[in-house]
């Protein structure tokens, strides 16, 4: 038996007051839309159709190409969109009705909601939740028997249906087969004059099937985005799932609510993440490491027993027992080795540096190869750009550059070669060398009051 999934997309999400299509926005820096997928894919759902509408080649555009996408040309509601997959639809098994608007949709609610539908034989069945304030969603009305009566919208509610908690979430299950009998059969006799999806319960039950009723306890799961303020909301959430699962794993949060850690990101037992940090990406971090206040690390490898403190690594990777920061910039292709110190100020950017060597501040290193046990001294700027092309450094182990040192790339300075303080190094540094590249120091006796610009007491 086939489980589908139908992913609704189409929305033009006006409220949302933005040129990207509403499913686009990100959450924990995914597309609302790829989260709802996630959580199908991750329930054994074996194929997703999204339905596309409101900016469809943009939508189109964000997918893989193993997702199937069907144009809905005109938003005439729920059951119009899902009719629009007709063609589509699994002729046996069954089908899931999602919406690209609920990102905090779980795989465990989809398996639950699966699991009961299947077990219980129903036909149709609703995933239902109970809000406080059910303003702006369907009612279900129950019957006698406590079984689904029927859902009525918002605006074609009575006074009395309106004071129902129990919502509609808009995710159904459905048997393809009964699905594909009810559709055709949904008309637009409503206050809206739309095709709602709802309809297609009552002609399920109508036809002598039976619908049931799933009521999730997490209502949270069946959140929608619709506006800006509901997209930070819904954010906090996912914010606040991802901090609790890496608690659980054995990471050390100390602040998760200023705490910004994306879906893919992982990070080893026993590491502690000070507020403010901010992973991203495919980050890895190792165990027992020491990520300070806002730090950056994006699609980053971070070893073992690491210490990073108030600095921005971008695609690169960084050996375990080294310290990094604080205000230390990484910047993409970088690669350094274990027991390195990166210290205050220094920027790195597409350069390996070996183990144990060091840049303790203030230093540009750039376009480099570095060796191991290399130190490089403050204000050492690597000066690897003519006005229009990259050129490389390399310095062997050992070496030591001295402060304020420029090196003038294309240039290499071999193993336990020293740079003086103050050069400018144009040329290679032979092994053992040490190259001075500075001018003779000349002190004119008397300038100043030549030059006038002596000042006496008076004045």
């Amino acid at each position: 038996m086939k489980l589908q999934a139908i992913i609704l997309a189409a929305g033009a999400g006006t409220r949302m007051k933005s040129k990207l299509p509403k499913v686009l926005h990100k959450v924990c820096g995914e597309p609302m839309l790829q989260h709802v997928i996630d959580a199908a894919y991750q329930s054994d759902i074996e194929e997703c159709i999204v339905v596309v509408g409101h900016g469809a080649q943009t939508v189109k555009n964000s997918l893989t190409k193993d997702i199937k996408t069907v144009l809905q040309k005109e938003q005439l509601g729920t059951g119009h969109a899902v009719m629009m997959t007709y063609d589509q639809l699994t002729e046996e098994g069954t089908v899931l009705i999602l919406n690209g608007d609920g990102p905090l949709i779980t795989e465990d609610t989809l398996r639950e909601l699966l699991a009961y539908h299947q077990e219980k034989g129903y036909n149709a069945t609703v995933l239902t939740a109970d809000l406080a304030n059910p303003h702006g969603y369907g009612r279900i009305v129950r019957g006698t028997d406590n079984g689904l009566m029927k859902i009525v919208e918002e605006k074609d509610a009575s006074p009395e249906e309106k004071m129902i908690k129990e919502i509609n979430s808009g995710l159904y299950c459905f048997d393809a087969k009964a699905l594909r009998e009810a559709l055709p059969r949904i008309t637009k006799e409503n206050a809206q004059g739309e095709y709602y999806l709802t309809d297609a319960l009552a002609i399920i039950a109508g036809m002598g099937k039976e619908v049931g009723v799933y009521k999730t306890k997490d209502y949270e799961d069946i959140m929608a985005v619709n506006a800006k303020g509901q997209l930070a909301q819904v954010e906090e959430i996912m914010r606040r799932r991802i901090a609790e699962k890496h608690m659980e794993e054995g990471v050390t949060i100390i602040n998760p609510s200023h705490t910004y850690i994306e879906k893919h990101v992982k990070i080893g037992r026993d590491t502690i993440v000070y507020p403010g940090v901010i992973l991203v990406g495919d980050t890895v971090i190792g165990e027992d490491c020491t990520i300070g206040a806002n730090t950056r690390i994006e699609d980053s490898k971070i070893g073992d027993s690491v210490t990073i403190h108030h600095s921005t690594i971008l695609q690169s990777t960084v050996g375990k027992c080294t310290t990094v920061g604080p205000y230390a910039y990484v910047r993409p292709n970088s690669h350094i080795g274990k027991h390195v110190k990166i210290g205050d100020f220094v920027e790195i950017k597409n350069a390996f540096i070996g183990d144990h060597s060091k840049a303790s501040h203030l230093a540009y290193i750039g376009d480099a190869e570095v060796g191991s046990h290399v130190n490089i001294g403050c204000g050492v700027v690597f000066v690897n750009y003519d006005g229009k092309n990259k050129h490389k450094t390399i310095i062997r182990d050992h070496a030591f550059i001295g402060s304020n040192s420029n090196l003038i790339a294309p240039v290499i300075v071999e193993e336990y070669g020293y740079v003086a303080s103050g050069s400018t190094i144009t040329k290679s540094v032979e092994k053992g060398a040490l190259a001075i590249a500075r001018s003779h120091q000349h002190n004119k006796a008397g300038w100043v009051e030549d030059k006038g610009l002596l000042k006496t007491k008076e004045e």
